[in-house]
C-alpha cells in the first residue's frame, strides 16, 4: 500500500532536517544520527508536560531515557562517550523539535502513551540546541470560533508553502461586513471589522487604524 501524502511529507521533512543536522554535528557521531532518525520515525520522541523529553532506547524496547535540556540519562551521555554530548536521544529530540516546528499542528503525528522511564541522574538543565531555521515561513490571521488567531506556517519549499497558505485561507475565509457594520461609514473598517480614527494634517483628513501589517484606511 502506498504511503499517504501526509506521511510521505513527514518522512521527507525528517530526512531534510537530518541532513542539515549532519552538517552541524561533530563528525564523530558516526551512526548516532542514523539511529536518531529511526527513533523519530518510530514515534519514540515524546515531549513531556514538564518540558523534558522522553526518548526510547534503540536497543531495548522496554527502556526509555529522559532529556532535560542538553542532559540525557543514557549511558552514552552519562559516561561521556557521546561526542560533545550528542547521543542518539539528544539528536532525535532536536530533529523531532525542528520537524514539529515545520509542520502545522494538525499534521503532527500522535505519539504513543508514555512508558516507564529511567531515573533522572540529576544533571543541571539547559535549553536544547536549535536546528537550522525554516527557509520559508509566513504569518496570517484567521477567525476561529469568533476569535482572531495568528497562524504561522513553515516549510522547506516556498511554492508548497503558498499552496498550504491558500488552502488554509479557503478553509477560513475573511468575514463579510454586516449591514450594521457598513452603516457606520468612514469611522469603521469593513476589512478588519475595527473602528478607525480620523486624522487631520496639512489640509488633508483621512480615516485609518493600525494593524499588524501597518496602517489601514479601510480600502
Amino acid at each position: 500500500m502506498a504511503p499517504s501524502t501526509d506521511r510521505q511529507h513527514y518522512r521527507e521533512l525528517v530526512a531534510q532536517v537530518a541532513e542539515k543536522a549532519r552538517a552541524i554535528l561533530p563528525t564523530q557521531v558516526n551512526g548516532r544520527l542514523e539511529g536518531a532518525v529511526k527513533l523519530v520515525l518510530a514515534g519514540d520522541v515524546e515531549p513531556q508536560a514538564d518540558g523534558s523529553i522522553q526518548v526510547g532506547s534503540c536497543t531495548d524496547p522496554t527502556r526509555y531515557y529522559r532529556l532535560a535540556g542538553q542532559a540525557c540519562t543514557c549511558t552514552d551521555f552519562v559516561q561521556g562517550k557521546a561526542p560533545e554530548g550528542w547521543c542518539r536521544h539528544r539528536i532525535a529530540a532536536g530533529i523531532d523539535k525542528r520537524v514539529r516546528e515545520l509542520l502545522p499542528p494538525a499534521a503532527i503525528e500522535p505519539q504513543p502513551a508514555p512508558a516507564p522511564t529511567a531515573v533522572d541522574n540529576g544533571r543541571p538543565t539547559a535549553p536544547v540546541a536549535p536546528l537550522p531555521e525554516a527557509p520559508a515561513s509566513v504569518n496570517c490571521h484567521i477567525m476561529l470560533e469568533g476569535r482572531q488567531v495568528q497562524v504561522t506556517l513553515r516549510d522547506t519549499d516556498e511554492t508548497r508553502l503558498l499552496q498550504r497558505l491558500a488552502a488554509l485561507l479557503q478553509q477560513y475565509p475573511s468575514a463579510q461586513p454586516s449591514p450594521q457594520r457598513t452603516a457606520q461609514g468612514k469611522g469603521w473598517c469593513a476589512i478588519h471589522q475595527a473602528p478607525m480614527k480620523q486624522t487631520h494634517k496639512a489640509g488633508r483628513s483621512w480615516w485609518s487604524h493600525k494593524t499588524a501589517a501597518g496602517w489601514c484606511q479601510g480600502t
